[in-house]
């Protein structure tokens, strides 16, 4: 593994890293407001649909509301990621409370163990010791093999997988992550009823917010709709979770540098509705400087452009050939 590192203070000014990470409460809060705002039109749009469309047209709208809900849910997590750094809101009971409640939680995550397990994936990056590494492993692959992976996130396989590990950490039998490896832990000495409480402990959040939700859409009339996020939760979800992984990590070098571990992706409006939210396609400007806030990351990267230290990033649709072309 090469051991340079590109060094931030070789790169911008005092004066320019000052500017970039200067952050926003009104774009946070405007963020996380927008993407509710984005489901609950979608949850409308769907029970219009559902009223007032024939059967047959109802069914072809409802996998696009699929997909644009799993896109708001993706849009969460990024949003719990970029509090986790700290940069979502300037306050800490923004990026530590209301982020946690009103991101995480909801899409069935903790902030508080989000964290300190995301920092050691930015400290040793495509390393050994890289927490993640797991989401990347095994690329390239071929055209078949990466179809099969796709398909099985699509039908919900690789989501009810993903339930299931939920439940066993939230019980206390399996470690905490949201790779793709599994550590079992010790049970000695626990019994039955150790399990359901110790679940009901861990996943209290997310069945309060999930409980929420249900209530609101029952009280308008609609409690099915909830079926429809929880649809989107094991279909379409762990689909654009894949691509998205892919495209920061999956056949790069293993190297201690930012520029040549991780990869920035070129992102048009269908990318950003469902596989790239909140600028999250800037990832080695994230990934070396993580107190950039989201709005701020195109500035960087139009800078490294400028300074001749980033290329101009390939598309979505290119990083899929490459992670499939062995």
């Amino acid at each position: 593994m090469s051991e340079t590192r590109t060094r931030i203070a070789d790169i911008l000014s005092r004066d320019e890293i000052r500017a970039l990470t200067e952050r926003s409460d009104w774009r946070g809060g405007w963020a996380v407001a927008s993407t509710w705002g984005v489901l609950a039109l979608t949850f409308a749009a769907l029970a219009w649909a559902q009223a007032h469309l024939p059967l047959w047209a109802f069914a072809l709208a409802l996998p696009l509301g699929l997909a644009v809900i799993a896109g708001r849910q993706l849009c969460l997590a990024i949003l719990q990621h970029d509090a986790a750094h700290g940069t979502l809101f300037k306050s800490k009971w923004g990026n530590d409370v209301l982020a946690d409640w009103l991101c995480a939680r909801p899409v069935w995550n903790e902030l508080h163990k989000y964290r300190p397990y995301h920092l050691v994936h930015h400290a040793k990056t495509s390393s050994a010791q890289d927490p993640d590494l797991s989401l990347v492993a095994g690329f390239p692959a071929t055209r078949v093999s990466l179809a099969r992976k796709l398909a099985r996130d699509l039908f919900g396989v690789t989501g009810l997988k993903f339930v299931l590990g939920r439940v066993l950490m939230d019980a206390g039998v399996l470690k905490w992550t949201v790779a793709n490896d599994v550590q079992r832990l010790p049970q000695e000495g626990r019994r039955w009823w150790d399990y359901p409480l110790c679940f009901l402990g861990n996943a209290a959040g997310m069945l309060l917010t999930n409980g929420l939700l249900l209530a609101a859409l029952w009280a308008c009339g609609e409690a099915w709709l909830y079926g429809i996020w929880a649809l989107a939760y094991v279909t379409p979800f762990p689909l654009f979770i894949r691509i998205r992984s892919m495209a920061e990590h999956a056949c790069l070098e293993p190297s201690r540098d930012t520029l040549r571990n991780t990869r920035t992706t070129r992102a048009g409006w269908l990318a950003r509705a469902f596989v790239a939210p909140i600028r999250v396609n800037y990832h080695i400007e994230h990934h070396l400087m993580a107190s950039v806030p989201y709005f701020r990351l195109p500035q960087l990267h139009t800078l490294l452009r400028q300074r001749g230290l980033v290329a101009e990033p390939p598309s979505y649709w290119q990083v899929l050939a490459l992670v499939s072309g062995r």
